[in-house]
């Protein structure tokens, strides 16, 4: 193994006075290494330089994770229809050994700064009983484009940074999109499994912008949702209406925006939820502009969310919410990767 992996690494150096740096993941054997996880350790610390893991079609299950160190690197799948990376644990249930604790019930784990991914599926398959993360994101400057994300609780955690999702495909029912990092979601589709929470922004009170959605899509399950026929394992009982609301805020001064976005029958007339607690409507920061579809009820939106001018809505855009200070702009990036995928098998959201 140690000749092995000294081999990768110099094949990695060589790659990159080329210019290019390629790792293949292949759970035959037919690449240069059968898991993920052997790739990522290949990968050089603190790396100027960008390493794709190109991981071919297959089920890779168990957890994933991306140490800090292990900056710039790529996840590139053969089709989110034939390369899935699949977890099977919740965070209330003992996770396998060697999973931190603070790291339960999550498949991919991504500490790392500048890591993309593109054309694959992120699922945790645990079920409707608990926190069950498909991904969870700590690093900055993080693109995912073209990527499936699928679960029930907190599908996706976007914990810290900034990060840019486009043209995804992203499918919870609890809380599924949370946390307290600034993110853009750009023509991605949201779908809400049996109604529940759509987000849970957890945004620090100096951040301006928290958890933004662009020409988004935002669809539902057609029907009440039976836990004895479409998931065994939850305990959670059916719904005679599946409503979905836009967000709840984990922190007071939670920050969601909805621009420009598609809504199904399923979200709830009132838009959004207190989480129970009436000082967080003087705190959170909910806002939509012209919003569509039978979901979109500006009327009927609870009167501490805010229904955005159109001089306001001009104002934010990808550049806007996630420059910062070295003037990051993550569209060229998501370009690149989706047309270097063009060529790829893949499939259409669900």
């Amino acid at each position: 193994m140690r000749i092995r992996l000294l081999s990768i690494l110099l094949a990695i150096a060589t790659c990159a006075a080329a210019g290019a740096k390629t790792i293949t993941v292949a759970a035959d054997g037919g690449g240069d290494f059968k898991t993920i996880q052997e790739a990522i350790a290949a990968v050089p610390d603190k790396s100027a330089e960008r390493t794709v893991i190109h991981i071919r079609a297959g089920k890779y299950e168990g957890q994933i994770f991306i140490p800090q160190a292990k900056t710039k690197i790529a996840f590139e799948g053969d089709g989110v229809d034939r390369t899935f990376i699949t977890y099977h644990f919740n965070t209330n249930e003992p996770n396998p050994p060697g999973v931190g604790r603070n790291y339960w019930g999550t498949a991919v784990v991504v500490l790392s700064d500048d890591f993309t991914a593109h054309n694959l599926t992120f699922e945790n398959e645990s079920g409707d009983h608990g926190q069950a993360l498909a991904l969870r994101i700590d690093g900055d400057r993080a693109v995912v484009a073209g990527c499936h994300l699928v679960g029930w609780q907190d599908t996706l955690m976007v914990n810290n940074g900034r990060q840019y999702f486009a043209d995804c495909y992203i499918a919870g029912r609890v809380d599924f999109i949370y946390g307290s990092a600034t993110a853009v979601f750009d023509r991605c589709q949201i779908h809400s499994r049996n109604g529940g929470h759509v987000t849970a922004a957890s945004t620090p009170q100096d951040h301006p912008y928290g958890l933004v959605f662009l020409n988004c899509k935002l669809t539902g399950d057609a029907t009440p949702w039976d836990p004895a026929t479409t998931n065994p394992a939850s305990t959670v009982k059916p719904r005679v209406t599946p409503f979905a609301d836009l967000g709840r805020p984990w922190r007071p001064y939670a920050s969601v925006t909805y621009i420009n976005c598609e809504m199904g029958s399923h979200i709830n007339p009132a838009g959004w939820n207190n989480w129970g607690k009436a000082s967080n409507e003087a705190t959170a920061r909910y806002s939509e502009y012209h919003s569509t579809g039978p979901g979109a009820a500006a009327a009927k939106r609870v009167k501490w969310s805010k229904q955005l001018t159109d001089e306001q809505a001009k104002s934010i855009t990808v550049e806007t919410v996630l420059s910062g200070n070295d003037q990051w702009n993550p569209i060229p990036i998501a370009q690149s990767l989706m047309q270097g995928s063009a060529t790829r098998p893949n499939s259409a959201a669900q």
